[in-house]
C-alpha cells in the first residue's frame, strides 16, 4: 500500500461508494476526516493497543459519532472491504520497476493490510507474477513492525540471508521500524516529501 499500489486512491474510491450506500454525503471534509481516523487506528495497531477488528470498526464508529449519525460500523466495514478488494491502481512507475527487478531478485510483499482485501487487490493487479510470496500479518498472527512478524516471514523464504535483503516501504513506523527491528537495510519511499522528525532513521 502506497509503495506498489496507490492505496490512497483506492481508499478514496471505496470510501465514497461506501458512504453513498449508507446514505451519507461523501463531502471532502468527511473523506479527509476518515483518512485521519483510519491512520490513527492503524498506528494504535502497530503499538499493540488495538486489535485488527477494533481498528476496522473503530474508525467508522468515531466518524459516525463525529458526524452525529446512527449507522452500523459493521455494515460499513463489509461494504468498504468488498469495494476495496475489487480494484487497484499502481503507483507511478511501480509495475515497470517490478518487471525489471523480478528478473534478477527475489521479491516478497509484507503487508499489515486485511487478508481478504489484499488477496483481491493482489489478484486484480497481477502481482503474483512478480513476487515469490506475500506475507499478510493477519494470516501470520503478528503485525509489522514486530520482529516476530519478520522472523516468521524469513522462516518461509528459502536460503534467506538478512545481509542480502532490503525492505522498501512508505511507513516509517511500520516498514522502516520493522526493518530496523528485523536487522534489514531499510529504504523509505517518501513520495510526499514528509519531514522525518522521528527517531526512526532509514
Amino acid at each position: 500500500d502506497n509503495t506498489i499500489l496507490d492505496f490512497n486512491k483506492a481508499e478514496r474510491s471505496a470510501l465514497i461508494q461506501t458512504l453513498i450506500q449508507l446514505d451519507i454525503e461523501p463531502a471532502e471534509s468527511t473523506l479527509h476526516r476518515y483518512h485521519e481516523l483510519n491512520i490513527a487506528q492503524w498506528k494504535l495497531l502497530e503499538l499493540g493497543k488495538l486489535t485488527r477488528k477494533e481498528v476496522k470498526l473503530r474508525r467508522y464508529r468515531l466518524l459516525f459519532e463525529e458526524l452525529g449519525l446512527e449507522r452500523s460500523a459493521e455494515e460499513a466495514v463489509g461494504i468498504y472491504e468488498r469495494l476495496l478488494g475489487q480494484g487497484h491502481y499502481y503507483m507511478e512507475g511501480a509495475e515497470e520497476l517490478l518487471q525489471k527487478l523480478s528478473q534478477n531478485y527475489r521479491l516478497y510483499i509484507v503487508t499489515n493490510g486485511t487478508a481478504s482485501v489484499q488477496k483481491g487487490r493482489v489478484e486484480s493487479a497481477g502481482l503474483k507474477k512478480y513476487v515469490k510470496d506475500i506475507f499478510v500479518s493477519e494470516t501470520l498472527g503478528y503485525n509489522k513492525p514486530s520482529k516476530k512478524y519478520f522472523d516468521l516471514c524469513f522462516e518461509q523464504i528459502p536460503d534467506f540471508r538478512r545481509e542480502n535483503a532490503i525492505i522498501v516501504g512508505d511507513s516509517l513506523s511500520s516498514d522502516i521500524q520493522g526493518g530496523i527491528n528485523a536487522g534489514l537495510i531499510t529504504v523509505w519511499l517518501n513520495t510526499e516529501n514528509i519531514v522525518n522528525d522521528s527517531d526512526i532513521i532509514p
